[in-house]
This record gives C-alpha cells, structure tokens and sequence, in this order.
C-alpha cells in the first residue's frame, strides 16, 4: 500500500471518528447496510477488520455479535492506538499493525470478513489479488462485506460524484481546516468501478457477488463463499 496513506492516516486518527459524518454524507445508510449484511450462523464467529483503523466498524458489528471475536488489521499504529482505547479490557479484540495487503491469513480462518473505506487505497491489480486471498481466509459459507469508494462509469460521472461530495462535506459544519485534510486524503484514492469490483469477486470465487447499496460514489458489496467449498 501507498506509504502516504499510512502517513495521513497517522495524521489525521485522533479526530478521525468526530468527522465520519460530516465526510460522509450518507454515513447512516452506508455503516447501516454494512453491518445488516454482518450475518453468520456462528455463536461466537470469527471476525476480521481490514483496514480497521479506529475500531469504527468493528464497534459497530460487536454491538450485532456481542460474541464476536475480533481481528483488527490497518498499517497506522496511531489508528489502532484509538480501537485499543476502544476496545479497552475486551478480551475478544485482537490488534494487528500490518499491511493487510501482503499479510498472510491462514485459510479458513475468519467466518466473517469486513472492510470500511480501505481497499480502494489499493492497485486495482492488488485489488484482484486481496479479493482472492480473502476468499481463502474465509470458512466455508463466510461472508465479506466491503464498504467503500466507487469509481463512475465515465470521467463526467466521477467529476459529479466530486462536486455533489464537496458540496455536502462544506455544508456539513465541520472545519474548513478538515475539510482540505479529507480532500488531501483522497488524493491518494485508487477507485475502481463497480462492476470491475463485482467482477473481482466473482472471480476470486464468492457466490452471489453484488453492490447491496450506493449513493454516488460510496458503495456496499457483498459476497459469500458457499458452505460446502473446501
């Protein structure tokens, strides 16, 4: 992964949570739709945070699976220095400080598998590749959920995903001082389409691989791996 992207992430982790909503003017819909998907059979299912950073997900879906136990993964200590906080005394929360996209999951290994606004920091090649690794981490009939950016379809639809965001983030209320951080932070974005996504997954073999939710470039994909792969 870009090391600019653990830099400004770094930067920005202590007021990372206090300005998700006003970046992200669907933040209800978008959260709301990753953690309905976060189902599993399992009574104490193994969870896997990629790109986990404060913890902000992965709260969300303990507060769904109370018995969760959790794997936090994101290349910024100082974002998972927040999750610990978070996580304080909670016996069922692991942290690890890595970069997910070269770390190496033992197959099999997590029942659930969720992202938030990391993987489109990627290559679209390590986008592909992570897919199929993650595939693999994943029990038979896991589940990956992946909250993240979307490119348009065509340059006109990405300069009107950009203006319509600006838009929104400038009437949020939030200082103007982390309005021009957040625009620096998506300088490094690598957003790929959404059906190149869908396309990825499908090959890297999850079942019924589909975008569950969008508003214009924030998107939820969701994919499963069948309970009798091997």
């Amino acid at each position: 992964m870009n090391p600019n992207v653990k830099k400004q992430f770094d930067a920005a982790a202590s007021r990372y949570d206090e300005q998700r909503k006003g970046l992200i003017p669907c933040f209800d819909d978008f959260y709301g739709m990753a953690v309905s998907l976060a189902e599993t059979a399992e009574a104490s299912p193994r969870v896997l945070d990629l790109g986990a950073g404060t913890g902000l997900l992965a709260a969300m879906v303990r507060s769904k699976l109370p018995e969760a136990r959790l794997s936090l993964i994101d290349l910024s200590e100082s974002m998972l220095d927040v999750a610990r906080e978070r996580f304080d005394g909670d016996p069922n929360a692991e942290f690890i400080v890595a970069d997910y996209s070269d770390y190496a999951f033992a197959p099999g290994s997590y029942d659930l598998i969720v992202s938030s606004l990391s993987i489109h920091h990627l290559t679209h090649a390590s986008k592909r590749d992570l897919f199929k690794k993650l595939y693999e981490a994943l029990a038979p009939g896991g589940a990956f959920v992946n909250a993240d950016q979307v490119a348009g379809t065509t340059p006109a639809a990405d300069a009107y995903y950009r203006k319509r965001w600006l838009a929104e983030i400038a009437a949020s209320g939030l200082p103007q001082s982390a309005i021009d951080a957040s625009v620096e932070r998506r300088g490094v974005d690598i957003n790929a389409k959404l059906g190149d996504q869908i396309a990825w997954m499908a090959e890297a073999g999850f079942q019924d691989a589909e975008c569950m939710y969008k508003y214009l470039d924030f998107a939820v994909f969701y994919g499963s791996k069948p309970a009798s792969a091997s």
